[in-house]
């Protein structure tokens, strides 16, 4: 029986080539799968239709906008998850779903190896691979670019070659990954970290600076869902299309930073997360007037290392498992509505109100209505400030007697 191997497959040159090598290297048939995470771009109908021209055996196209919105873009929301409390994880989000469908695709059709496209310098090989060994342990990992020293000019000779249906003269001189979540871009004079971003980087955001109109939105949560956009009710995935066009349109969700790769190296990134913004901004806020204080603070060590595990590629590990346990929980509270003004590259929190508020103007108000008894913070204080005056003492006594 012939090997099969399923390819990630992008509709690029490396993943084009890739089809062609590994029947030429291994003997096996390649299955082409293609995922629309919400990047845009080619028609994927056009991409499979590349993929059997490169010489796949079959070329699947797969939707997984609303899975993905819904099954790990909202758990990031929950979590208020940035990466260097800045990087919304676009691309590190979209990796596990495609991770899941490729086990999936290689089980249904028998493949013994999945392969991608993956540099041997970025996080992406990470992500996929431990994604896949979680997943499908028996399964065996091919990534033809990072293991056989495929660089584009060896690419574009091997597609010459063998006479690929694909177009290698035009190229970017950016690296671009995008989804719903965002778009990341990297590469070419970006690489020089004192080079400013110049505005054919962007493509989700409108300059910020350009005059416009102000754009005020009332974001409905529902257990730190978004469920309802100026009172019509959205899906997760409504949400963010809806914010993306609108927060992209004031400028919001532009992202300059140097961060930390898992492979131990600096990389200069830029990104543009309009939705994930602005989304993230306004469930923040609500947390603020929901959650209660000692869960709030923890809440944020949690917060931070979900991100750090999901930017790892661990996101079918144990302890990330066990963290959704404890963000679904810490969400269940955080049901109300945010109001934003979207402007100049901004999307500030205008206005809250919610059923399970624990704000109270009549405890929080210095006015004749003021129910907080003040008398009581005498002893409170004294009480609180115990241990530390306690402590100064004895130093204190600790000093005279060493003189």
């Amino acid at each position: 029986m012939t090997e099969r191997v399923v390819l990630a497959y992008s509709g690029g040159l490396d993943t084009s080539v890739a089809i062609g090598w590994i029947a030429e290297e291994t003997g096996a048939e390649v299955i082409a799968v293609a995922a629309d995470v919400g990047q845009g771009g080619e028609d994927l109908d056009v991409i499979r239709e590349r993929a059997l021209a490169c010489g796949a055996v079959e070329s699947l196209v797969l939707d997984l906008r609303q899975e993905f919105a819904e099954e790990y873009c909202l758990p990031a929301l929950k979590a208020n998850a940035l990466y260097l409390d800045r990087y919304p994880l676009v691309s590190a989000l979209s990796r596990p779903v495609i991770a899941k469908h490729l086990v999936e695709a290689a089980r249904y059709h028998g493949a013994t190896t999945v392969a991608h496209g993956c540099t041997g310098k970025g996080n992406d090989q990470v992500r996929f691979e431990v994604g896949i060994g979680a997943l499908a342990p028996d399964l065996k990992v091919l990534a033809p670019v990072r293991d056989s020293g495929m660089s584009r000019d060896k690419a574009i000779a091997f597609a010459d070659e063998k006479s690929l249906p694909i177009d290698v003269t035009k190229k970017s001189p950016y690296s671009i990954d995008q989804n719903l979540w965002g778009r990341a871009v990297e590469t070419g004079f970006l690489e020089d970290i004192w080079n400013a971003p110049i505005e054919e980087v962007y493509s989700y955001t409108s300059d910020p600076a350009l005059p416009r109109d102000p754009d005020e939105v009332v974001i409905t949560f529902d257990r730190g869902a978004p469920v309802a956009i100026d009172g019509r009710p959205v899906s997760m995935l409504e949400a963010v299309l809806e914010l993306n066009r609108r927060a992209g349109a004031q400028g919001i969700g532009r992202l300059d930073l140097v961060e930390d790769r898992l492979v131990g190296i600096k990389s200069r990134e830029v990104y543009e997360a309009p939705g994930a913004i602005a989304l993230i901004t306004a469930h923040q806020e609500l947390e603020n007037v929901t959650v209660e204080r000692d869960l709030s603070r923890f809440k944020k060590s949690v917060d931070q290392r979900w991100g750090e595990l999901v930017y790892d590629g661990l996101w079918f590990s144990p302890l990330k498992r066990a963290l959704d346990g404890f963000l679904e929980d810490a969400n269940a509270h955080v049901t109300g509505d945010i109001r934003l003004t979207l402007h100049g590259g901004k999307a500030v929190v205008t206005g809250r109100r919610s059923e399970q508020s624990l704000y109270t103007y009549e405890m929080a108000t210095y006015d004749s209505g003021d129910m907080f008894d003040q008398r009581l913070a005498k002893g409170f204080v004294e009480l609180w400030g115990l241990p530390s005056k306690m402590a100064a003492q004895r130093d204190q006594a600790n000093k005279e007697t060493s003189l």
